[in-house]
């Protein structure tokens, strides 16, 4: 009699693993679930036991990056605003290819993958806690919703044209994310 199959955390995880990894050595459109499958030691079967095909798999990659990209983040909120700012480069560029699979941009992703609603709010309750509690004290500011997404457009816009190497030379874009930081701090820190 043949053993079950296993089909659990620990393999999902691999198959998660092997396809960013795979996703982040060819993109998007050369990942192959043969290879994905391969890259975890398992079966094509597993990856559809477990997430259904390759567009649920690259949803899964998504989401686990939503969660890795929240952690960092709430790991700086202790430090403020600028903090979370900080964070969101140094995250983004250590992981280019999944930022790029996180936030497709104006012309979308090669493969239809959008991440699950919760995981992408949670990443960003770190900068609403935070521009909440400085609307709070100083309410001219505006709409806690509408300064958040003030804020989070210029440290996205930046990190994205940097991603992209548009622009400056590769070493003027930390110069030019803390010149951003400091116009943030100035209108909605006070100084």
């Amino acid at each position: 009699m043949a053993r079950p199959i296993v089909h659990n955390a620990e393999l999902r995880s691999r198959l998660l693993d092997a396809a960013a990894s795979l996703v982040a050595d060819g993109g998007v459109a050369a990942l192959s679930l043969r290879d994905v499958a391969a890259g975890a030691d398992t079966s094509t079967s597993a990856i559809y036991s477990l997430f259904g095909g390759k567009q649920e798999l690259l949803s899964a990659v998504i989401d686990e990056g939503f969660r890795s990209f929240a952690a960092a983040q709430a790991e700086a909120a202790p430090d403020g605003l600028l903090s979370l700012g900080r964070a969101y480069r140094k995250w983004a560029l250590s992981r280019p290819v999944l930022y790029s699979l996180m936030f497709p941009g104006a012309h979308g992703a090669v493969v239809e993958c959008p991440p699950t609603l919760n995981f992408s709010h949670e990443a960003m309750e770190p900068l609403m806690a935070a521009v909440s509690a400085l609307v709070e004290a100083r309410p001219a500011a505006g709409s806690p919703v509408a300064v958040a997404t003030a804020v989070w457009g210029q440290v996205h816009g930046l990190v994205s044209l940097e991603l992209s190497g548009v622009g400056l030379p590769a070493d003027a874009w930390a110069d030019a994310y803390e010149t951003a930081l400091a116009g943030i701090a100035r209108a909605y820190l006070d100084t």
